[in-house]
């Protein structure tokens, strides 16, 4: 069964300083659970089959040039209609004034009826981008995970390969922590994920031998980001002898997270590998591989022609 996630409504008015019309005894209750919104034209106008009360409706300045014109008889019709409807809220936008039959309805139905200065297409954006990373489906994957050079980089591998050590490495060398042991990743778009750690253990990092300590107090706030964006996942294991590892880079691996497919390195661990270096080069040769330049295909390039060999 998929699982639903979701934020109270109160919490979003504190985001946004909603300014609260209609506030029922419910108010602190109310959910949200889907990220879209909608712009309730149609239904004003009487079509209600294919209506989602599971959005917030927002009320901006073409639905209020519709409403003026109706009679007033019909106008109360369409707007009890609409709050009979039930949706989770209703926001008016631009600061305009709210249809006294809407508010009188609403206290009736115990419906949330919001205000915001903001101009619709403005606060439907933000409102769309809020709610896509609230209710974002997600993940936790043991790992660890670090911003190197503007680059997300996630630490996967078996407990006791070196991904804590490793990431105080980096932050020592002027790179920031974002989570250690447990990597809390959200899909927030079909093209993007975001990582983040479990409030409890946030900005701090367990070491075998020395226990836990606070990166933040250690190395001060630059040390330490709440988010980042997953670019590369870099997968650490044991060195096997006898084991043929990329030496070229020509191979292009991926992993599926959440339905996206981020690159994918396996770094090879043993004693006197410095692995802070080598993953600070792997960030910046995946930032220029995003950025269209592949050092790997290129050096093939000049081989083969080195070689005589034509494309």
């Amino acid at each position: 069964m998929k699982e639903v996630y979701k934020i109270p409504l109160a919490k979003l008015t504190e985001d946004f300083h909603f300014e609260i019309l209609v506030r029922p005894e419910c108010f602190e209750e109310v959910q949200v659970i889907t990220p879209e919104v909608n712009r309730p034209g149609l239904t004003l106008a009487g079509f209600h089959e294919v209506f989602e009360p599971d959005r917030i409706q927002l009320i901006g300045k073409a639905e209020c040039r519709y409403l003026q014109s109706l009679d007033p008889a019909t106008l109360r019709l369409r707007l009890e209609s609409f709050v009979d409807a039930g949706p989770v809220a209703i926001l008016y936008t631009t600061g305009l004034e709210p249809h006294e039959p809407l508010l009188e309805r609403a206290r009736e139905k115990k419906i949330p009826v919001l205000r915001t200065a903001a101009k619709t297409s403005h606060i439907m954006a933000a409102l769309i981008s809020t709610l896509n990373t609230y209710l974002a489906p997600r993940i936790t994957r043991h790992g660890g995970l670090v911003e190197v050079y503007g680059e997300g980089l996630l630490l996967l591998g078996d407990s006791g390969v070196g991904k804590s050590e490793t990431a105080i490495e980096l932050v020592k060398r002027g790179h920031r922590l974002i989570a250690d042991d447990a990597v809390e990743i959200k899909r927030v778009s079909d093209r993007t994920l975001v990582g983040s750690a479990p409030e409890i253990i946030r900005h701090y990092v367990e070491l075998r031998g020395i226990g836990i300590v606070d990166v933040r107090r250690l190395f001060g706030m630059g040390a330490v980001k709440e988010t980042e964006r997953v670019d590369l996942v870099i997968q650490l294991e044991n060195w096997v002898e006898g084991k043929v590892y990329d030496r070229l880079g020509m191979e292009e691996e991926k992993i599926n997270i959440l339905g996206i497919e981020i690159p994918c390195i396996t770094v090879p661990v043993r004693p006197g590998r410095n692995l802070a270096i080598i993953l600070e080069i792997a960030a910046m040769n995946n930032r220029q591989k995003r950025m269209g330049y592949n050092t790997a295909a290129e050096f093939n390039k000049k081989l083969m022609r080195q070689m005589g060999i034509e494309e």
